[in-house]
């Protein structure tokens, strides 16, 4: 075995860093030592910075930033007279006692006191912080006696932690350490924080901080230190060994037998990719910034030499590089957390053993391995212990020692083992199982089995998306969506999403539908349509594990039909018949409707928690039982479009009837719109229009608008507000309405834009408020509505002007993204904008103030928020009422629009 070396300072001498010479030399000519000190600290910072820049080994930078430190804080308590020096010590604690410092680290230090000198040496105290601050360094200092450490250690873990990680930097010459040791043996003492009291505390410390992310690795803009997998892990488990063990490094965990030499430098290995980034985010902020942001990422990216190509970008190279680095460290930190359990916990505990099979046994409910020849001899047992642990719910975990066996022992799952039918039966038998599936298979891919078993699920390992619209990366989305699959399955899920669970709980097969969850983003970074390629990975995956031909071809056609439901609820007006029949023709029955419907609430479940909310639920809901009933009533027999205003407008007229109108005023009030009006509203909601147009003229001046605000409840519209707007069409109306509704703070989720032959708009927005609720029955907040929206269509030409909002870090990090395109038909007088852009705020107000510039006239809109992106539809004409052809006219609203949508 190499030996292996521990890290810490480097107390050897660098001239190049510090010429202690020279330093004493400008001090001694009497120059001011304010500036010597600073230009010390500036002519460091500069070539730590370059050789950093130059590929220097990270480790010689943070801790010759350390020593260098060291040095500076030396000869700056050598200004100061200090009285009973020999009872006097300055320590670094926290990363500067371990000898660890970024550009911008905390530099924390003690001042520690034999007993109580404070006062005595208040002014030298107070010059020596003073000075510090003068020459520019920040700092975090603690005044303290011994005794007093140890009653703030008692009452703090967080102080013994970084009072155990502590180091003299001045103190008695005789005895450097003498103070510090003593502080150490009362601080450390078995009543101040136990070994088992301090190691459940950290244990339990690092679970909350995980749960802070969601217990998941791969967050698209993670914190280097405390995110899962963060330098925090790999500090948590040196601060135990530290105080169970006494050890100086984590080297000595190899000593300790707690890590294999390979395994140690896997450790030291994530952790130096983690300092690197660390060191280049801070060089890159000019401050203390450990998240690696969208626009750092990419800074970073270049910096490190990736390069963009056809299947992925610079900066997904390197973050998939850091996700699968911090994927090794969790994985480690598993295995030790698990260790120092079974050796600090559990030490002496009654052991009790039962036996499962030849192979496996479960020791005080954690799972292990018979003996340590079980994989070699069975390969399939690596298979086999994820499936026995699905089928026994009160097994906690698996045994340190067995995960290490896993580990060593992976490289057999190769392409005989994937076909093997007893690994094949045992894998579909985890499928199908009842209990934690998905805590299964993220144990399966943390130790590193799912992605030999499934390449190409290894493929995706740490893949990210570098947009706003997807929060996690393509393996962490995945099996995310298998959770949510999982979850609908559960008592709570009849109340979140009800359709959802009253299918999942009735589908034949369960499995196809987890099969369809891992595979649909399967071939994301390949290239080509990732929904056909998966559709291709996914038959192999059905007939490796000899699944019947309808069963594949079902799987096959959930994958490449993924994203249909959404995009035709988002993007198509699912009131119309036609629309629906289409839809229905692509589903076939209500089975693959079943099966594609719970796909793709989990879907978008996993993509962003932002994009679920009640309106777009009630499309999906909208749009599922509107297409159950055209299967139900068979796809040869669709509704006609005649049939359907004409049943609409019976249903409609048969309630106004009750309500006390005449068929004569109802229909004189018909006559100002188009059919278009009755084929996408509801029943519902052209009762509630037009008993309100006939109270309004009733009682109104002729001409005046009418606004009516109202939570619906139709299935439609529910957990969303609509604001309906009855007028004679006029100029730049859109414009105003919109940033009236940008001014209220509104949220527009859909627009409903109806202009008649009659030159009347009925236009229909339904509405969100900016924290994503309905209005509600809110009586202030409808009439303050109602009273801004009139003001602004009472003069529309006056209300253009939108205000600027600042968009956030995120948007204007990935603003520029604007893509628009303007199609024209030979049988249709209007053109149509289709618009693809980030979600900024007062997005539709912008647009409707380039429209009312460009004399543009808004026949009709489809609006779809996805996230943090929209996708819009916009049906407009020019002045004339015609189609948008001149080219001259076109690449005018183009380049408008792009200047007033670039963040």
């Amino acid at each position: 075995m190499s030996e292996i070396q521990p890290v810490g300072v480097d107390t050897s001498a660098d001239p190049k860093l510090f010429d202690s010479s020279a330093f004493e030399q400008r001090l001694q000519t009497g120059e001011s030592s304010v500036q010597v000190f600073r230009d010390a600290l500036t002519h460091a910072r500069k070539e730590l910075d370059s050789r950093y820049r130059a590929g220097a080994e990270i480790r010689t930078l943070i801790t010759g930033r350390a020593w260098f430190m060291d040095q500076i804080l030396q000869r700056a308590w050598a200004q100061f007279d200090w009285v009973n020096a020999n009872q006097l010590s300055l320590l670094a604690v926290g990363g500067y006692g371990r000898g660890e410092l970024h550009p911008h680290s905390d530099i924390d230090l003690l001042f520690l006191m034999q007993d109580e000198q404070a006062a005595a040496n208040r002014d030298a105290l107070s010059g020596f912080f003073a000075f510090l601050w003068d020459i520019n360094l920040e700092i975090g200092q603690s005044v303290r006696t011994i005794a007093q450490c140890r009653d703030e250690a008692v009452k703090d873990i967080t102080v013994t932690t970084s009072l155990m990680e502590s180091r003299t930097i001045v103190g008695p010459e005789q005895d450097p350490d003498s103070l510090r040791q003593e502080m150490i043996t009362v601080t450390q003492a078995d009543d101040v924080w136990p070994a088992r009291d301090f190691f459940t505390a950290k244990r339990d410390e690092q679970i909350a901080r995980h749960n802070k992310y969601y217990d998941i690795d791969y967050a698209l803009e993670p914190n280097v230190k405390t995110s899962p997998g963060g330098l925090r892990d790999i500090q948590t488990i040196g601060w135990i060994a530290k105080r169970h063990y006494d050890a100086d490094n984590l080297a000595d965990l190899v000593k300790l037998g707690f890590l294999l030499p390979s395994e140690y430098e896997q450790l030291i290995k994530g952790e130096k990719l983690l300092w690197k980034l660390r060191y280049g985010l801070h060089l890159l902020a000019g401050r203390k910034e450990d998240r690696l942001l969208f626009d750092k990422q990419r800074d970073l990216a270049a910096m490190f030499g990736y390069e963009d190509d056809d299947r992925s970008l610079a900066v997904e190279k390197l973050m998939q590089e850091y996700y699968r680095a911090v994927a090794t460290l969790r994985e480690l930190n598993d295995m030790l957390l698990q260790l120092f359990d079974e050796a600090i916990l559990r030490a002496g505990e009654n052991v009790e053993v039962t036996e499962i099979n030849n192979r496996f046994q479960v020791r005080n409910r954690y799972i292990e391995v018979r003996n340590g020849e079980v994989f070699k001899r069975f390969p399939f047992a690596l298979m086999e212990i994820f499936v026995l642990m699905a089928q026994n719910p009160e097994i906690k975990g698996v045994r340190a020692s067995t995960i290490r066996l896993i580990r060593e022992n992976r490289a057999l799952i190769d392409e005989q083992f994937r076909h093997d039918i007893r690994n094949t039966s045992l894998f579909m038998e985890l499928l199908r199982s009842p209990h934690d599936l998905t805590s299964q298979l993220r144990r399966m891919a943390r130790y590193g089995v799912l992605g030999r078993y499934l390449p190409e699920f290894g493929a995706i390992t740490g893949k990210m998306q570098h947009d706003l619209f997807h929060i996690y990366t393509v393996d962490a989305h995945t099996l995310q969506v298998v959770e949510n699959m999982r979850r609908f399955r559960l008592p709570e899920a009849e109340e979140n999403f009800p359709i959802a669970a009253h299918i999942v709980n009735k589908l034949p097969k369960i499995e196809l539908l987890y099969i369809a969850g891992l595979y649909h983003d399967i071939a994301k970074g390949r290239g080509g349509d990732h929904s056909t390629l998966g559709m291709e990975d996914a038959t192999l995956f059905c007939q490796r594990h000899h699944l019947s031909a309808w069963d594949a071809k079902l799987v096959s056609w959930l994958i490449g039909k993924h994203l249909l439901m959404s995009m035709t609820a988002q993007r198509k007006d699912i009131s119309d018949p036609e629309v629906i029949h289409d839809f229905a023709l692509e589903v076939g029955d209500k089975l693959h409707l079943d099966y594609l419907y719970a796909l793709t609430v989990a879907d978008i479940n996993a993509t962003n928690p932002t994009l679920w909310n009640a309106w777009r639920a009630s499309l999906l809901r909208q749009l599922y039982l509107s297409t159950k009933k055209a299967l139900r009533r068979g796809l040869e027999n669709p509704i006609d479009r005649i049939d359907r205003i004409k049943d609409k407008q019976e249903s409609a007229l048969e309630k106004l009837r009750i309500k006390g109108f005449s068929d004569t005023d109802v229909l004189a009030i018909w006559e100002n719109t188009d059919d278009e009006y009755f084929v996408r509203e509801s029943a519902a909601n052209i009762v509630w229009h037009t008993e309100s147009i006939a109270r309004h003229k009733a009682s109104s001046a002729a001409g005046e608008t009418l606004v009516l605000v109202q939570d619906t409840t139709d299935s439609l519209a529910e957990g969303a507000t609509h604001i309906f707007i009855y007028t004679v069409n006029r100029n730049h109306l859109f414009a105003s309405s919109a940033a009236a509704m940008e001014q209220l703070g509104l949220n527009i989720q859909d627009a409903r834009i109806f202009t008649s032959s009659k030159n009347y708009c009925m236009n229909t927005y339904s509405v969100l408020e900016g924290d994503g609720t309905s209005i509600g029955d809110n009586v202030r907040r409808i009439d303050e509505i109602k009273k801004i929206l009139s003001q602004y269509l009472a003069e529309p030409s006056a209300h253009l002007r939108v205000a600027k909002k600042r968009a956030s870090r995120k948007l204007q990090h990935f603003g520029q993204q604007v893509e628009m395109d303007i199609i024209n038909k030979a049988d249709q007088p209007w053109s149509t904008l289709e618009l693809n852009c980030i979600d900024k705020p007062g997005i539709l107000a912008a647009i409707g103030k380039v429209f009312a510039e460009q004399d543009i006239q808004l026949l009709n809109a489809r609006i779809a928020t996805l996230g943090e992106r929209v996708e819009d539809l916009f049906f407009i004409s020019d002045a004339n009422d015609q189609a948008i052809v001149d080219q001259d006219q076109i690449e005018r609203l183009q380049q408008a629009l792009n200047q007033e949508l670039a963040v």
